[in-house]
């Protein structure tokens, strides 16, 4: 990483020095015949969650961090992984989680992510009149961060120090229960019906999450970390619409007598600072599946390929294409690089309303025909907001990868933009019911099968034996 890091940067890394202290408190209980071993790190203003259901896997070790000013969190899933993290306050973001280690039961801690927060919300109306850059306009902290109750967080409620920043005022810090660590149940893990082994089960996920006021809005900031590797990102929004941005027919919709509340736009993106398996060393992979034109025997041919995407660049979605984010000095036991994969939720697609207003300008004469859902740049401390940036280096994602153009990718931040065009409703009023938006980062080969591999399904590893291929299906 760059030398130099911003506060919130800084204060996150960790696992540099053998000197780093475990906050983590292990406890052995007996259930059953078997040992669950359940480890639960929190800051020092925290209160360790309460376990909710037995584990039958013994849970892996819960990463050693330095959080700094942040504070740490480590939770065992009924997989045996255990997620590490430190999760801090911003005054522009809000809620930041980082240093983010993965620990695969029987495994070493596996370094993830370095930082990850949202790096703007634009909040264009269709009718013109308005637009909000509520990250940097506004801020997700300080005093627009809420204080939770029990009403909403079934799990635990830790608390942070809260400047009391807001509207352009500053005053004394409060301790306030802000973020909300609950251990929830995932759904199903898997089924398998196999004859030979047959196996079920449910999981838990870790979910974080803070709400913060901007306008009349109310907005949830939420991660939840799964007990299959996975990292859920979302944004939900509710509160109010806004009293003052009604129109007409043509830009929204009727939601009292011939009250039309105008349509508007939640332009999302959040900044996803890798450090998969370390610092640096990292590379971008684009996965496109297309159609050959040929037939099989029973079904169209597609064939299916990795692009390298070597330099700063954006990417728009389309079917059957992701993206990932690899290091490959890093080997799972089949040899195969460690890496993540983004996966875009049903979004709308949108260019930032500033930058459709610079078409004009030679720096964007094409803007209306660019913008982008996935964008790669290399890690500057400078570069912290998708557009509205401040600093010298630049105004925005689009800024940042013409700067680097020429820069090969090695410390990688993934920069996600997911729209959501909100068309009012007479159930908006009052108040509005909970709308998301957000994606996924899943694992791709980051061990060489699954964390928890139930009894019997262990050599299933590559193409399966006779017996199992003999087995009936269906």
């Amino acid at each position: 990483m760059s030398a130099g890091r911003s506060y919130w940067e800084r204060s996150m890394k960790s696992m540099k020095s053998v000197s780093k202290r475990r906050i983590a408190v292990a406890a052995l209980l007996a259930i059953c015949a078997g040992v669950l071993v359940w480890v639960v790190a929190v800051g020092p203003q925290g209160s360790p969650p309460d376990a909710s259901e037995e584990q039958t896997t013994a849970a892996a070790p819960a990463a050693e961090l330095d959080c700094g000013e942040g504070q740490e969190i480590s939770r065992s899933l009924s997989s045996g992984a255990t997620w590490s993290m430190c999760w801090s306050i911003d005054p522009d973001m809000g809620l930041v989680v980082s240093d983010i280690h993965l620990t695969p039961p029987g495994e070493e801690p596996i370094s993830i992510i370095d930082s990850l927060s949202l790096s703007q919300l634009e909040v264009p109306y269709d009718d013109g009149g308005r637009n909000t850059h509520d990250i940097t306009e506004s801020g997700f902290g300080g005093t627009k961060m809420k204080t939770l109750g029990e009403d909403i967080c079934t799990g635990s409620i830790l608390d942070a120090d809260i400047p009391n920043i807001g509207d352009g005022t500053y005053g004394e810090s409060e301790t306030r229960g802000v973020l909300c660590s609950s251990e929830v149940d995932g759904g199903v893990a898997y089924h398998s019906s196999d004859a030979v082994a047959p196996a079920a089960t449910r999981k838990t996920d870790l979910q974080l999450f803070t709400v913060s006021r901007v306008g009349w809005y109310e907005y949830i900031t939420e991660y939840t970390f799964g007990a299959d590797g996975s990292i859920d990102v979302q944004l939900g929004a509710t509160g109010d619409l806004s009293p003052v941005d009604y129109s007409d027919e043509e830009h929204g919709w009727d939601v009292g007598e011939d009250e039309h509340a105008t349509s508007h736009s939640h332009n999302a993106v959040w900044r996803v600072n890798w450090a998969l398996g370390g610092d640096g060393g990292m590379q971008v992979q684009q996965f496109d599946a297309e159609r050959t034109g040929e037939m099989g025997d029973e079904s169209a041919e597609l064939t299916g390929q990795l692009t390298s995407l070597t330099h700063p660049t954006t990417a728009k979605w389309q079917d059957r294409r992701w993206w990932r984010v690899l290091n490959p000095e890093v080997l799972n036991e089949d040899g195969h690089p460690i890496s993540y994969q983004i996966e875009m939720e049903k979004t709308d697609s949108f260019v930032f309303a500033d930058v459709l207003a610079d078409a004009g300008t030679d720096a964007h004469a094409h803007a209306h025909e660019t913008g982008y859902d996935v964008a790669f740049t290399n890690f500057d401390e400078c570069e912290r907001f998708a557009v509205k940036n401040t600093g010298d280096c630049g105004d925005g994602v689009e800024d940042f990868v013409d700067d680097g153009a020429e820069e090969t990718l090695d410390d990688v931040v993934s920069w996600v933009a997911v729209g959501y065009h909100h068309v009012p409703r007479d159930e908006d009023q009052s108040p509005m019911e909970m709308h998301w938006q957000g994606f996924a980062l899943q694992p791709r080969d980051l061990t060489a099968q699954r964390f928890d591999v139930p009894e019997g399904h262990e050599e299933v590893n590559g193409v399966p034996d006779s017996e199992w291929r003999e087995s009936p299906t269906g």
